[in-house]
């Protein structure tokens, strides 16, 4: 396909630009002026805006839905606080109705786990929104290794020994203490099977956190919560990733000193507990300005994941830089999840995931037009 004569907004480049882009076998061949039409469908996109495919950092898409309640959920496994082996890929439902809902809505890539019951919830996984087979899906397994700190853990477990805060940290903390030792007891042993300690699922599952092969991806929406966050990645020297970050703007100069990549929201939705109390659609401007990485979420379904565009777009109007929002909802939770290679921007090279439309995504009156997903068609 040819897309020709398309105002090109990137996500690499701030200012849009006209030109064609080719694509041969799902991915961006060319970018450019007056590429050849010879033996091309063409796609004429003048006029019209195109947008790489948008990506949400932070979803449970696929594993909670449309009309399932409770009893369908998949997404938080309640018998234990401490769940480092559970795998996301397991409970994915592609026949959800909110998958295809969501491609519609020009939201072509996400990240997708467990919920924030558990201290440590599991491995989560990146995908694309379309497919009938969760494995012909994924674009990378694992991405992370969920946790969670502040309210969740302490209602869903306070009468099972989970009280205060402290006792969340401390879930974490001995979870780490033991993989740590269990890791180095394997590596002593070497080749020698009869010196291997004993198999451990939970330790097992937790070896690539502690080499560092993907990070943390912790639950976090009070200050303190956030900045025990960091302290744990600390302490154990491994990757982090901020979620929610509700509280983010009131410790934005402490932040602003990391490079650890922060994931903002859900925002569209009512302060339903004491940690959500100074949520503000200021968050992601004011972190972005202060030169954090920045990706704007949906926590879909707590906002339908194809509002996605949406959130950016009140974000914006709330005073963060339009490009920085732009890069909120495609370049950055590429990076976040680390499938920059990939998907994020338009770029030769990177997959022919593609959003045209006829006016600007973040403005709810903007119709999308077209919803390219590895260079076919959303149909």
């Amino acid at each position: 396909m040819l897309i020709k004569n398309g105002m090109v907004h990137d996500a690499i480049n701030k200012e849009p630009y006209v030109a064609d882009i080719l694509i041969e076998n799902g991915k961006i061949a060319a970018i450019g002026q007056n590429l050849s039409e010879e033996g091309q469908e063409v796609f004429d996109a003048a006029g019209l805006g195109v947008f790489p495919g948008f990506i949400d950092a932070h979803s449970h898409l696929g594993l909670d839905g449309w009309g399932i309640g409770f009893e369908g959920a998949d997404y938080n496994e309640m018998g234990d606080i401490c769940t480092p082996q559970m795998r996301a890929i397991d409970s994915f439902n592609p026949q959800n109705p909110t998958v295809h809902m969501a491609a519609k809505g020009g939201v072509t890539c996400v990240a997708t786990g467990q919920g924030s019951s558990n201290a440590i919830g599991g491995t989560w996984i990146a995908v694309k929104t379309v497919g009938c087979c969760v494995d012909d899906m994924i674009v990378k397994d694992p991405i992370a290794m969920k946790g969670a700190l502040g309210e969740n853990p302490k209602r869903c477990y306070r009468d099972k020994g989970n009280f205060a805060r402290m006792s969340t940290a401390a879930v974490i903390r001995n979870m780490m203490f033991k993989a740590k030792e269990y890791l180095a007891k394997k590596e002593a042993a070497g080749d020698d099977v009869s010196k291997m300690p004993p198999f451990d699922f939970k330790c097992e599952a937790m070896i690539p956190v502690l080499k560092k092969e993907i990070p943390l991806k912790i639950h976090a929406h009070q200050a303190n919560d956030i900045l025990t966050a960091i302290r744990l990645a600390k302490e154990f020297d491994v990757k982090l990733t901020l979620e929610h970050v509700t509280e983010g703007h009131l410790i934005a100069d402490k932040l602003a000193e990391t490079d650890y990549p922060m994931a903002v929201g859900p925002t569209l939705t009512h302060a339903s507990k004491f940690e959500l109390q100074n949520k503000s659609w200021t968050t992601p401007g004011i972190l972005a300005a202060k030169g954090c990485q920045v990706s704007i979420i949906t926590d879909s379904p707590v906002i339908p994941q194809e509002y996605l565009p949406l959130c950016a777009g009140l974000a914006v109007k709330a005073g963060m830089d339009r490009f920085e929002a732009l890069k909120a909802i495609t370049i950055n939770p590429a990076r976040h999840i680390g499938i920059e290679d990939r998907v994020g921007s338009l770029e030769v090279g990177k997959d022919a995931d593609i959003v045209i439309t006829d006016g600007d995504p973040m403005v709810s009156s903007t119709s999308i037009v077209c919803v390219l997903i590895d260079g076919k068609k959303v149909e």
